[in-house]
């Protein structure tokens, strides 16, 4: 089949050089299915290959039909069999929002979850999200309100979806753990000892397993019991929620809950639990527990620390350059040596240092130094315990009136992290950034965005920065932006590191992975390949809308009534819309109205018999269900859905628009229902505008208002709101459930992919007298009417309804008529003789910018009109219902076939090969020497060499593991993976940046210390029984991580080599420089080693 570009000018010549070579022979039988798309992590096995054979198949046929639906699109030249009605276009201001394949101002992002629909998300949204790798594997660990959920990321990152549950269908296959019943707020993986720990709402920690994907018996059935895995082991660490965990230089598990609660949790025990005995899970859960320091309650007695510990402990993260710990609250800080646990430093969030000592008699009472085996001191009396208490509550007045105010949330911490040049970096509520210096000094700050920050990583040279709006900022180590985009159309609750990419969590339970690399070379050719190949990853999906509007004028329908105007086109439609004015009026009606909204409040007896009426004609519970709906005074708006389409329906939103007296009472404005259908929003608007002939800029000027101010997204329980609407009535959606967050600069309903307005407008006829009216009524020459309608008059004039459309109106005025009075004779024949109007009408807009586009991810909502009517035999109000239904097209992506093009882009594609293969190299460094032996207490110097005379080197020292010497023979060894150094040795900085053809000292330094193990009834045992070794890793990257790096060892021997009486002391400030040795990639390392053994032993 060829295809001509020239007919076809939309598609890319990737497009057709794509088509042309797709193979199309399906009688062969050894046709082999397209292969597998395999990352950086490297192939999988044939027998994997074989497993994997039957998820490809189902992605190779949806990827065949994507590309014969869109064939068949552009070859086509018949119209549809269903002739749509032709259409009033308006001109204006209000444009249909820019959507396509891939978005010009944002990275191309890799949908590892796509939006899920919030009614199925209830009691499962994900909070928090980790990455966990330890060289073989790479996994994504998400904590959610009822467990954690786990993805393979190293075997189905860019692989298909095969999901039994429909509200997860385009997501990366995932496993997922036996119910919790406390939400996880907070997960920390370790991939070198393969465990990944979880703080959660109830005061619990618990110790996971890192799991193996490689078992593809086991891999993932889900939703299956017997495949959910369990934890290997918890305990009760607080009273309350655990809001913060992290892991100290030396290993220990330091973790934060409500009212200042700060515990730690010692790696020995840690160690024991884990890898030394073999206990079962509750004798080493208790072992664990049993373990804890509690710094609040060894402190509690002391002054300092009367103000620092009333506040929640929000976050803790360590600074692995300075072997630091910081703990914050919104507005305090305090910094901590991660080996001795002493605290360093208290300031809050301006730079202020709180002093340390009250006065000079108090100084050692003051002083803190909590040791590893330090207990408790004896309470205080009670006059001391009052007095601090006094001292603490003045001291909070007097930073109070430092800082001007009580209280400034708008300043108040809202992330933190920790960058590789040994910089702390804050994100404050007010959008400003701020960036310290390791010990606590406050250097400069800066801001980008109005919008609070929620979240803060980084990544080799760069910081990522994650606000409320959704927008995902880039600085470089200097506080300069490097670029800027919307990444989620939610706020962004978290980030997570994985090799090579970024991964963001938005609070709609969302998550996407961008390139670490962006903004980028990467990005622009990325752009051009996806969009290349949108016809494999494009489905259509089409439906109809029914739209009802009827002002029924305070009265009840009958059942006939309603089956006339709804039940006789509701069999052929799959959603329906209805929209009602004048439910209930009245003064004292109104009144009471606007004080419930006013609380929260909304709906009426007369409005729900109305809900249950119609849903009663509907079948609502078997054929449809009602998902949504809002009343404001007399306004109500509601939508049902047919069962079959009902789960690809959700994200309910509803809001309010008065625009009565004072734009506060709901006798006229506007209710509106946003919704999201295929991925796609769209909005349903109510409006009941000024009446009267000449109000013509009054009902203008309510369409503005409504349009502009109509806000679907509102804070729960807000009592300080105004009376605009902000309750919802939502089915399935309960207080908690996070809400979107839309452009604050844009309305909202100028997003929406589709926008419905319906309702009684009231425009009038103008330049007509009443019995002229009724003779072209009664010719039905209603072109000579609609020349008089005020309503056409104001969109050609680009007065109301801007960019919006109307199918043209072939049926009689629908105002005013006497109440059961059939046919045409009904209109008003009272005194005032009202002049018959349309004033019951449905307008909308699409994604189309022109009446002749096709559907496509560039203009995803294609809608005609298939029925633009009125039910005029319908009696029991003055006005008659309208109705009109639409033939709706939507396209929207196939997410799992999309990240299979994306993948084959990566894998195929010269320059993106090229780019990644340049963004990988880690530059050459030599290490002064692979091989130090420090003796009591000595000091030692490693230098870094950068060889590379361009790029700076990124490096982080951690230790591998212990092993215990005697007489030359090495034994108990003991992995540490990433928990850090032992106890007795200190490198300072752990980590850091040399600079392009620079050199970094490291200092390497032995204190003595012994540890809790090291006590047998009290007293400590001989220490000098052998030599310790610690395997030192450094690893090297460059400004990215997009892989591990060059990793060079360097073993470090502790010789415990008793002194003389008569020997001299060794100075402390003696620093030995380690003998140069030229290394290549630790390619000489065991050579060496043996060597420089032999040398030292005694």
């Amino acid at each position: 089949m060829d295809a001509d570009p020239e007919r076809f000018p939309s598609l890319s010549n990737n497009s057709y050089e794509d088509i042309e070579n797709f193979n199309f022979d399906f009688g062969n039988p050894t046709n082999p299915l397209p292969p597998r798309i395999f990352d950086r992590f490297g192939s999988l096995s044939s027998s994997e290959d074989e497993e994997d054979n039957a998820a490809s198949s189902s992605t190779y046929y949806r990827r065949l039909d994507n590309m014969l639906q869109f064939l068949d699109r552009k070859l086509s030249t018949s119209s549809t069999s269903e002739h749509p009605l032709p259409i009033f276009s308006a001109s204006g201001i209000f444009r249909p929002p820019i959507r396509g394949p891939v978005s010009q101002n944002c990275p191309p992002a890799l949908e590892i979850r796509p939006h899920p629909l919030r009614e199925y998300q209830v009691g499962r949204y994900l909070k928090c999200i980790t990455c966990i790798d330890d060289g073989k594997e790479l996994q994504l660990w998400a904590g959610s309100e009822c467990g954690i959920r786990v993805w393979d990321l190293k075997n189905d990152i860019y692989g298909g979806s095969e999901s039994d549950e429909v509200e997860e269908e385009g997501t990366v296959r995932y496993r997922q753990s036996v119910y919790v019943s406390a939400a996880t707020l907070c997960v920390l993986g370790d991939g070198s000892n393969r465990v990944v720990w979880s703080g959660h709402e109830d005061g619990r920690i618990a110790c996971w397993n890192m799991l193996n994907f490689s078992n593809k018996a086991h891999a993932n059935v889900k939703g299956a019991s017997s495949n959910r895995f369990e934890e290997r082991l918890s305990w009760q660490a607080h009273r309350g929620p655990v809001l913060c965990i992290a892991v100290s230089s030396y290993g220990d598990i330091w973790s934060g809950s409500e009212n200042g609660s700060l515990k730690i949790w010692p790696w020995e025990s840690i160690e024991k639990a884990l890898f030394m005995w073999v206990g079962d899970q509750h004798m080493n859960s208790l072992l664990i527990e049993r373990s804890f320091v509690d710094l609040k309650a060894q402190a509690r007695e002391n002054i300092l620390f009367s103000s620092m510990f009333t506040s929640d402990v929000k976050f803790i993260i360590s600074d692995p350059a300075r072997a630091n710990v910081w703990v914050a609250s919104y507005e305090i800080f305090s910094l901590w040596d991660a080996r001795t646990r002493n605290l360093l430093k208290v300031f809050n969030i301006d730079g202020q240092i709180h002093n340390l000592s009250l006065e000079s008699s108090l100084e050692n009472e003051a002083r803190v130094k909590i040791g590893f085996n330090q207990k408790s001191q004896s309470p205080f009396s009670f006059f001391q315990r009052s007095r601090n208490a006094i001292f603490g509550a003045a001291d909070a007045v007097l930073r109070a009136a430092v800082k001007g105010t009580f209280g400034d949330d708008n300043m108040r911490a809202e992330a933190l992290a920790s960058t590789s040049d040994g910089m702390i970096w804050v994100g404050c509520a007010n959008g400003v950034i701020v960036q310290w210096d390791g010990d606590g000094n406050r250097k400069q700050h800066f801001q980008y965005h109005s919008s609070a920050v929620q979240c803060l990583i980084t990544a080799g040279t760069r910081i990522w920065v994650g606000y409320l709006s959704g927008t995902v900022q880039v600085l470089d180590l200097s506080g300069d932006m490097l670029g800027q985009w919307v990444a989620h159309n939610s706020s962004i609750l978290d980030f997570a590191l994985g090799v090579g990419y970024i991964f963001t969590l938005a609070n709609h339970g969302g998550i996407r992975a961008w390139s670490i690399t962006s903004p980028g070379a990467l990005d622009s050719t990325l752009c051009v390949e996806l969009a290349g190949k949108e016809f494999l990853y494009t489905r259509l999906e089409s439906f109809k809308i029914l739209v009802g509007t009827w002002n029924v004028a305070q009265g009840r329908a009958s059942a006939d009534s309603l089956k006339i105007w709804l039940g006789s086109a509701a069999s052929d439609v799959d959603i329906i819309v209805v929209g009602l004015q004048e439910v209930e009026t009245g003064a004292g009606f109104l009144a009471v109205s606007a004080a419930k909204e006013s609380m929260g409040l909304e709906g009426s007896s007369v409005g729900q018999w109305w809900l249950d009426m119609i849903g009663r004609m509907l079948d609502e519970g078997s054929l449809f269900s009602r998902i949504g709906s809002r009343q404001l005074a007399g306004l109500l708006i509601s939508m049902w859905v047919r069962s079959n389409v009902r789960q690809y329906v959700g994200d309910i939103d509803v809001a309010a628009v008065p625009c009565g007296l004072g734009r506060a009472i709901g006798n006229k404005g506007a209710v509106g229902l946003r919704v999201r259908v295929y991925d796609r929003v769209m909005c349903f608007v109510n409006c009941h505008f000024a009446a009267h002939l000449d109000a013509v800029t009054r009902r203008n000027e309510d369409f503005d208002h409504v349009y502009r101010t109509m806000f679907f997204t509102r804070q729960p329980n807000s009592l300080t709101a105004t009376a605009a609407g902000i309750s919802s009535t939502i089915l399935l959606r309960t207080s908690s459930s996070p809400g979107g967050y839309l452009d604050e600069e844009k309305p909202e309903l100028s997003q929406a992919d589709l926008v419905v307005f319906l309702g009684d407008f009231n425009y009038r006829l103008d330049r007509i007298s009443y019995d002229e009216a009724r003779d072209f009524i009664s010719q039905r020459c209603f072109d000579l009417l609609r020349e008089r309608d005020q309503l056409l008059a104001q969109m050609r004039a680009g007065n109301v309804f801007q960019g919006m459309q109307e199918a043209i109106i072939r049926f009689p005025p629908t105002y005013k008529f006497e109440r059961n009075v059939p046919g045409l004779s009904g209109y008003d024949s009272s005194e005032k003789k009202r002049i018959p109007a349309w004033c019951d009408r449905i307008v909308y807009r699409d994604s189309c910018s022109t009446c002749s586009s096709s559907c496509s991810l560039d203009c995803p909502v294609v809608s005609t009109v298939q029925e633009y009517d009125a039910s005029m035999d319908v009696t029991d109000s003055d006005h008659k219902p309208v109705r009109a239904i639409f033939n709706i097209e939507v396209a929207r992506v196939d997410e799992a076939i999309r990240r299979q093009e994306f993948g084959d882009i990566i894998r195929s594609n010269r320059r993106i090969k090229h780019l990644l293969e340049e963004y990988e190299k880690a530059p050459y460094i030599i290490l002064s020497t692979n091989n130090i032996i420090l003796q009591n207490q000595d000091t030692s110097i490693l230098r870094i060499t950068n060889e590379c005379k361009e790029n700076a080197a990124v490096y982080r020292i951690t230790c591998e593991g212990l092993t215990t010497i005697e007489d030359g023979i090495s034994f108990d060894h003991r992995p540490r993976g990433s928990f850090g150094f032992p106890r007795w040795l200190q490198v300072n900085p752990a980590s850091g940046i040399v600079e392009a053809d620079g050199i970094a000292e490291i200092r390497i330094h032995h204190e003595k210390y012994e540890t809790l193990e090291e006590f047998v009834d009290g007293m400590p045992i001989n220490m000098d029984a052998g030599d310790k070794e610690a395997m030192l890793l450094v690893k090297v990257s460059g400004n990215y991580i997009m892989t591990e790096g060059r990793i060079h060892r360097v073993r470090v021997v502790c010789s415990m080599i008793k002194k003389s009486s008569h020997e001299q002391p060794t100075h402390q400030n003696l620093l030995h420089r380690s003998d140069f040795d030229l290394l290549s990639d630790s390619c000489d390392l065991i050579d060496n080693l043996t060597t420089s053994l032999d040398s030292h032993s005694p």
